[in-house]
């Protein structure tokens, strides 16, 4: 079992940034890739970015050049620096962490990320 702990989501305006950073606690051998996902009000919940444990990384291509994804040494802490924020980057953001089980991912609870023009 692995639980993941999101934490810095808010309310800033447009051009602001925002850090999110998530937690993981459990079995932390078994974490494989981490990442963010997203989801807006009546839309699916989409990918934003992910990490590998070596560092290797992905971006939707809505984000890139504007958010960054990074993950501590020991590779159980993953952040999501945000830049340049726009409202349609309004969404709940979850950090989600895949295992060495394939098919097995764990999700946080989310964290609300609110963009006002």
């Amino acid at each position: 079992q692995v639980q993941l702990v999101e934490s810095g989501g808010g309310l800033v305006q447009s051009g602001g940034s925002l850090r999110l950073s998530c937690a993981a606690s459990g079995i932390l051998f078994s974490i494989t890739t981490m990442g963010w996902y997203r989801q807006a009000p009546g839309k699916q919940r989409d990918m934003v970015a992910t990490i590998t444990r070596g560092g290797s990384t992905n971006y939707a291509d809505s984000v890139k050049g504007r958010f960054t994804i990074s993950r501590d040494n020991a590779g159980n802490t993953v952040h999501l620096q945000m830049n340049g924020l726009k409202p349609e980057d309004t969404a709940v953001y979850y950090c989600n962490a895949g295992v060495t089980i394939p098919g097995v991912h764990y999700w946080g609870q989310g964290a609300q990320v609110t963009v006002s023009s």
